[in-house]
């Protein structure tokens, strides 16, 4: 079995009087999700309330499946399909995710991933299926109209992005791309 549709992963957290203890991953127990992919690389990012990174992805053969969680404060996490094949192409899906629920996200590989953060800081971590590869990361742009995704932008709370997602590209000036990468 294989998973090829995010998933939101709630684990079984143990709490007493010092605090609280949970497995954040264990290949079996993912595993028994449908969940196979290796995790080779681990990535975490720190950012500040109203930063919104992606959405990012990798083309194959060097396409990126991640677990994401966050360790401090919230996030509302979005993955979009990219796959112009499947059935749920350029449809999105939004998860909040917060050290609070302590939830991660298994997020397939054929799928562009983003996050918004809530709270006044975040710390998320990714943990991914591929290495970084330069060569094969892409970029959509967050408010692509052909995804019509509803991040909750608050009036007079600016957005903060990088000079590569500011940049990011449209899907149809990727979508040939995307056919020869993800060929029936």
């Amino acid at each position: 079995m294989n998973i090829s549709t995010p998933l939101l992963i709630k684990p079984r957290l143990f709490k007493d009087n010092r605090g609280h203890f949970f497995e954040k991953y264990k290949q079996s127990s993912f595993k028994a999700l449908g969940i196979n992919e290796p995790i080779v690389q681990l990535n975490e990012s720190k950012s500040t309330k109203g930063t919104l990174r992606g959405l990012h992805f990798q083309i194959p053969p060097y396409s990126q499946a991640k677990i994401v969680s966050v360790c401090h404060g919230e996030i509302l996490d979005v993955v979009v399909d990219i796959n112009p094949f499947s059935p749920t192409f350029k449809t999105w899906k939004q998860f909040n995710l917060s050290s609070e629920n302590r939830h991660s996200l298994y997020v397939p590989g054929d799928y562009a991933h983003g996050f918004l953060v809530l709270s006044d800081e975040a710390v998320v971590q990714y943990m991914c299926s591929s290495e970084y590869s330069p060569e094969s990361e892409r970029g959509i742009i967050w408010n692509e109209k052909e995804f019509g995704i509803e991040w909750p932008v608050q009036e007079g709370a600016p957005l903060q992005f990088s000079e590569k997602d500011e940049k990011a590209s449209s899907l149809s000036s990727l979508k040939d791309e995307l056919k020869s990468v993800f060929r029936k």
